[in-house]
């Protein structure tokens, strides 16, 4: 069981050794005890990522028949997201980015107006950890928080109210979090997280996939083959002139997929921005 840093470490070490080394540069650590549940467990902070009660009703999209597209996203396009939202609004590109793929992807699922939507951030929570969690420490330490709002109030509200759930969910994890999550895992028997009209978000884009050598050189590409239904990955690429950008392969039933890729090019009034 491992998250994208701790598969780097992995394959990393594996390049090292391939060109020659004797000892990885950073020795691998078990540490597993870090993340235990506490005794007894007490789940303190709320999970709207585990929260199923309300997945039995609604709408449910169909996972066959899914057609999968990329879509990249360089300066240009981020800069065009930027023009729609106030100066005076602070936001990374991810937090952008992440708010207009939100937005676009339940304006195409054409869900009821009062049904529930939630955005899941995929978090890399060593650094949460007081002291952190040890440097070669491979496994999985990964929050998912959770946001959610109505399929109405997302796309009927500007940009930055999307904008402000994606950093809201993004602040949610700390020690505390994680260890009421260990404890949840405990207490409700390890449920999955609900991805029912949910978006989850993990980004790639500083994971360094391209820069494992195994003695042949870095690698053109490194990361997921394809997206998932409800999963976008953020892949560092180049577009077909070169410019660095952002990668996010997207999957959805046909007609959805059209409507998205409406939805998006009027995002970023340039028709030329998408593909893949």
């Amino acid at each position: 069981m491992s998250d994208a840093v701790g598969l780097i470490q992995f394959m990393s070490t594996m390049g090292e050794m391939a060109r020659g080394a004797v000892a990885p540069s950073i020795p691998p650590v078990w540490e597993r005890h870090l993340l235990n549940a506490r005794d007894p467990p007490l789940i303190t902070c709320a999970h709207l990522e585990y929260d199923h009660d309300k997945a039995a009703t609604g709408t449910i999209m169909p996972t066959d028949n899914l057609v999968h597209r990329s879509f990249f996203f360089g300066p240009t396009q981020i800069s065009a997201l930027k023009r729609s939202i106030p100066d005076n609004l602070r936001c990374s590109a991810f937090d952008i980015l992440t708010a207009c793929i939100w937005r676009c992807r339940t304006k195409a699922l054409e869900l009821g107006p009062d049904e529930d939507v939630r955005f899941i951030c995929i978090v890399n929570a060593r650094s949460k950890f007081n002291p952190p969690l040890p440097l070669g420490y491979y496994g999985n330490a990964l929050g998912y928080p959770a946001v959610e709002t109505t399929a109405a109030k997302l796309c009927q509200n500007p940009l930055e109210y999307a904008i402000k759930l994606v950093k809201e969910a993004k602040g949610k994890v700390t020690e505390e979090y994680m260890k009421s999550t260990a404890d949840l895992m405990v207490i409700r028997g390890r449920p999955n997280v609900n991805t029912v009209r949910s978006l989850i978000v993990s980004d790639l884009s500083r994971a360094r996939f391209r820069e494992v050598d195994f003695g042949w050189g870095k690698a053109e590409f490194g990361g997921p083959a394809s997206g998932e239904e409800v999963i976008s990955f953020y892949i560092p690429s180049k577009n077909k002139e070169g410019k660095e950008g952002i990668t996010v392969p997207v999957s959805l039933p046909a007609p959805f997929m059209d409507s998205f890729v409406k939805e998006i090019n009027r995002m970023l009034k340039d028709d030329e921005a998408t593909g893949g």
